[in-house]
């Protein structure tokens, strides 16, 4: 025979002032892992969700962003004339565009100093985009000028870059023109032509080319990705079963296979480019940042776990030994050691439960604040909200209910196992 809930429910009102700060100690844990876990979300949903699989990116061979990667004029006049993959508009012009990218140091507003990232556009650029930024404040810049329009997180966080005020890039002032509204990472960003950025900055050469592809083009581009993520797939699979993965010299392991159009792309010598999906290229930026608050939320919730887990534990204890004669009287009326087992557990439970909603309350608020972090990957500053999305409150109210269980198991344990006449001597 099985005790009704209530009883669960009316223990947990009598000891109240002890159920709530215990349910505080949960609420924490809840609280940082809601909290970190946003942040992760925020930052995430500026790169994969938005990449484009008939976008194509275009880098130096061997890079693994933009920062890293060089093309040069030559090479990127001749992709623009010459690839059938690339789609062409009415008058044949190539929907595609080379573009520069900086990251340079610019003054906080709050004080202290960030790399703020920088990009030299082409006119196309805006065709090749499926959701075009939209300037809500000022004008657009002119093209062939030294005007420039900044992400509204940007305008918000970097000094000087209000419309009306100047930024120094190098040794060349900008006019802040305008300030745009874009989806994903580019609203963190400063556009200005791409021309006189790359005179301003000094860089004689382009960092990317960004083309929309036909559906040839990218149906090829999708077939060569998915095969060579089958030979990565298939490479680790056989480190795990035992190969060490090392060429014929000794060294380290050989780099990733190419297939199809990629490889045709890196073995022409007059363009050696590696080219891939923007949906892959966006899902490539988020590895160092998200894994190091992934790790983060892991050590924090752990920690802060134990600690409500003895709370909890200390709780439930003390009410076991309050209602010792109570427990007596269960066992003595009929009622088995699994049922007082599973009342007190049912009332830790209802502690971890309860944690868990005063958990999320707390860090709701924080729901939809602008922040900013150094993305790891390109090393620069990124714009981001907190994200707390129903999976993230979900596995927090899991953890909480667990963390609860945990703290219950062995003073439910006690409880259970004490026999009637004992307990109601002791009462």
């Amino acid at each position: 025979m099985a005790l009704p809930l209530g009883y669960s429910y009316r223990n947990l009102a009598v000891r109240r002032t002890s159920t709530v700060f215990t349910a505080l100690g949960i609420a924490m844990t809840v609280a940082v892992f809601c909290g970190v876990f946003s942040l992760r979300n925020g930052f995430q949903s500026l790169y994969a969700p938005r990449g484009a699989e008939d976008i194509a990116i275009l880098l130096r061979p061997g890079a693994n962003s933009e920062g890293e990667s060089a093309i040069r004029r030559e090479q990127a006049d001749i992709i623009l004339k010459e690839r059938p993959e690339i789609a062409r508009d009415p008058g044949g012009a190539a929907i595609a565009a080379a573009e520069s990218y900086l990251a340079t140091y610019l003054e906080k507003i709050d004080g202290g100093r960030t790399n703020v990232p920088i990009r030299g556009v082409q006119p196309m650029t805006f065709e090749v985009l499926p959701e075009r930024p939209e300037v809500i404040e000022g004008r657009a810049f002119r093209w062939g000028t030294d005007e420039v329009i900044v992400g509204v997180p940007i305008s918000k966080r970097i000094a000087g870059c209000k419309v009306g005020e100047k930024i120094r890039l190098n040794l060349t002032e900008f006019d802040v023109v305008g300030i745009f509204e874009a989806p994903g990472v580019h609203a963190g960003e400063i556009w200005g032509d791409v021309d006189r950025m790359m005179d301003a900055l000094e860089r004689p050469v382009y960092q990317r080319i960004i083309a929309r592809l036909t559906p040839e083009g990218s149906r090829a581009l999708l077939e060569a990705e998915r095969l060579a993520a089958e030979a990565e797939a298939e490479a680790a699979r056989a480190a795990r079963a035992g190969s060490t993965g090392a060429t014929e010299e000794g060294s380290s392991a050989p780099r990733s296979p190419t297939f199809g159009l990629v490889k045709e792309l890196e073995d022409d010598p007059r363009t050696p480019l590696t080219i891939m999906s923007e949906r892959t290229y966006l899902s490539k930026q988020t590895s160092f940042l998200s894994a190091g608050l992934l790790g983060l939320a892991m050590i924090l919730t752990l920690i802060m776990g134990a600690a409500a887990i003895l709370g909890a534990m200390n709780t439930m204890l003390a009410a076991v030994g309050a209602r010792t004669h109570e427990i007596g009287v269960l066992k003595a009326i009929g009622y088995r050691r699994r049922a007082v087992f599973a009342a007190f557990l049912i009332e830790s439970a209802f502690v971890g439960v309860v944690g868990g909603i005063l958990g999320l309350i707390l860090v709701s608020p924080f729901h939809g604040i602008e922040t900013g972090a150094t993305n790891w990957n390109t090393f620069t500053d990124v714009s981001f909200a907190f994200r707390l999305d129903p999976p993230t409150a979900i596995a927090a109210l899991v953890i909480a209910v667990s963390v609860g269980i945990l703290g219950g198991v062995i003073p439910a344990w006690v409880a259970s196992s004490r026999p009637a006449v004992e307990a109601l001597r002791s009462g």
